[in-house]
């Protein structure tokens, strides 16, 4: 079939919306589907060649405007000459499927929506119980919301939120990796890094959602059991020197999964505001043992239905995630099966033909499947 598939959120910035929708089309691209992507912005060549991407399959809205959302910065495009293009794009890729993401965010999605003549199945990203944007989309965008066939959410609190802000019951379907970017040897002893224990971050440290400063006053009371730990945080952010910190900066995906496979925890201290965790399976792909805030969305990632994988600690809670990443240092042993194998469940070759099912679902003369949830 032929998929349009759109991103509200401009590709000249890693995200994990970016990095979802690229990872889907090149799934729906190997098995045989014809998939066009449109968004702001354009990838970096090497992200598509990573993806097995074609430039050709991309078509770039331009630059994006800077736009506070969520706890984050979102850049996103809008206006008339937007509209102009996202109609011309529609008209020339002639889909059998749209596929949105992040529909009611003022960009592209919400654009394609409103132009849209076909079936559309939405992705919704973002677990933000108390979102104005979406309280403002189920008041006033009834008949935009209408003409989405079928939700996908990717976790239990997105779709949760999604219900009770716009009233439709998506299915759940979390977020794809590749679960071969990711090789690791099983198990080991010792350090993964070098000489000495290796503590990783990584995200936009400048939000306070990230819980950096969280982190760092964990990092404080770490040192005082193992001073020469190797410290690590890559991610966008202001300049800054936080005493034995390294900051990598902004890293492509292939240097963040050697920062992972060479890690002996990855810390994951956030603060709220998050709706899957995909550093998360990227870590417990690369054998790396977690540490990570007891967010739902959290929770819902590491639990492989025979509890948590990794440790859990309460949101905020500096004492409890030292506590939690010295416990994970002085483990001898370190046995990654279990995390790599809830990983799997989200590789691309189970995640991705949960979607085309959903994509079937809304073709004409489609019979439903009782098993999806969908609008």
């Amino acid at each position: 079939m032929r998929v349009a598939m759109v991103c509200p959120y401009s590709f000249d910035e890693p995200g994990g919306v970016q990095n979802h929708v690229l990872g889907l089309s090149a799934w729906l691209g190997a098995a045989g589907h014809e998939v066009s992507i449109l968004g702001p912005g354009r990838p970096d060549p090497a992200l598509l060649v990573r993806h097995g991407l074609s430039s050709e399959q991309f078509t770039g809205l331009g630059r994006a405007v800077p736009v506070r959302y969520n706890g984050s910065v979102a850049r996103v495009t809008f206006g008339p000459l937007t509209h102009h293009r996202v109609h011309d794009w529609l008209a020339e890729v002639s889909p059998d499927v749209l596929h949105v993401h992040e529909p009611i965010t003022p960009s592209a999605s919400l654009l394609a929506l409103w132009r849209a003549r076909v079936p559309v199945v939405a992705t919704f990203h973002t677990a933000t119980p108390g979102s104005r944007t979406m309280r403002l989309a189920g008041r006033t965008l009834t008949r935009t919301i209408s003409r989405i066939s079928a939700g996908i959410a990717v976790s239990t609190i997105a779709r949760e939120v999604v219900h009770s802000h716009i009233g439709i019951e998506p299915v759940v379907i979390g977020n794809g990796i590749t679960l071969a970017d990711h090789p690791v040897r099983l198990p080991w002893q010792g350090w993964r890094g070098g000489e000495q224990a290796r503590i990783a971050f990584i995200g936009r440290y400048d939000e306070p959602r990230k819980g950096f400063d969280v982190f760092c006053r964990a990092v404080e009371l770490v040192r005082r059991r193992h001073p020469l730990v190797d410290v690590v945080v890559a991610g966008g952010g202001t300049r800054r020197s936080v005493p034995g910190v390294r900051f990598l900066g902004r890293v492509n995906d292939a240097d963040r999964d050697l920062l992972l496979s060479t890690s002996d925890v990855y810390v994951a201290p956030h603060l709220g505001r998050e709706s899957f965790g995909i550093v998360l399976l990227e870590a417990m792909a690369s054998g790396t043992p977690v540490v990570a805030s007891a967010l739902p969305a959290f929770r819902e990632v590491l639990d492989d239905g025979d509890g948590p994988i990794g440790r859990i600690v309460d949101v905020g809670d500096h004492l409890a995630l030292a506590g939690a990443i010295c416990a994970t240092l002085a483990e001898e042993e370190h046995d990654p099966r279990r995390g790599r194998a809830r990983a799997e469940q989200f590789d691309w070759s189970n995640i991705a033909p949960r979607i085309e099912e959903v994509y079937t679902s809304v073709l004409p003369g489609a019979v439903a499947d009782p098993g999806l949830q969908i609008a």
